[in-house]
């Protein structure tokens, strides 16, 4: 099995971002959001799953689930996220285990981001990289692509480990506090060293 870096950071962090300069280099990612939609689409175990648990409203007119629905409906009541988590969390695990099996270079990225507050795919990596920008921007950059309020962008950070604490438990760092365009030297610097990481034990 592959070297695997899980990769990790806030929301409005940049993650998406750092994954697709790792893929430009020909790393291969395994990606938890990519599973999550995957084993809730329409004919999926996980969609018949939380159609059961959640009711037939939360399905829209495509057979598809109403995501946006579906998050109103939990992100304020704490015992409805337990449960969709509960649902939904073995299928993903299950799905990035998968992925991350058939995985051929020396190396790939294991993109989580809840890597470090659950742990069930956190098992699976030899290294954590985190992609880290100031609190307030990570409110901006959510704001300006999704229209949440600053108040709502808020509620979604107080569920993840507080920064500190994520850059505590970092073995690498990437600063995406700036310009989009620093991120390829930082890439390109941690790509040579788990390329040296991995090919060190191998035997």
């Amino acid at each position: 099995m592959s070297y695997i870096v899980g990769l990790t950071g806030g929301i409005g962090s940049g993650k998406s971002e750092v994954a697709r300069a790792f893929a430009a280099l020909g790393v291969e990612i395994a990606d938890a959001d990519v599973a999550a939609h995957a084993i809730t689409a329409r004919g999926a175990p996980g969609h018949a799953a939380v159609v059961t648990a959640f009711g037939a409203d939360i399905v829209g007119p495509d057979g598809e689930l109403d995501r946006a629905a579906l998050r109103r409906r939990v992100f304020d009541d704490p015992a409805a996220r337990a449960a969709l988590e509960g649902i939904l969390h073995p299928f993903i695990a299950e799905r990035m285990r998968a992925d991350l099996a058939a995985f051929a270079g020396p190396y790939g990225l294991a993109v989580v981001p809840l890597l470090l507050e659950r742990g069930n795919v956190r098992r699976l990596a030899q290294r954590v990289l985190v992609v880290d920008c100031p609190e307030d921007e990570q409110v901006r950059r959510v704001m300006a692509r999704s229209g949440l309020t600053a108040a709502e962008v808020r509620a979604i950070m107080a569920t993840q480990l507080p920064r500190r604490e994520r850059l505590a438990q970092a073995d690498d760092i990437i600063d995406n506090s700036a310009h989009p365009e620093e991120i390829g030297p930082q890439v390109a610097r941690l790509h040579q060293r788990y390329l040296d990481l991995a090919r060190a034990l191998r035997p």
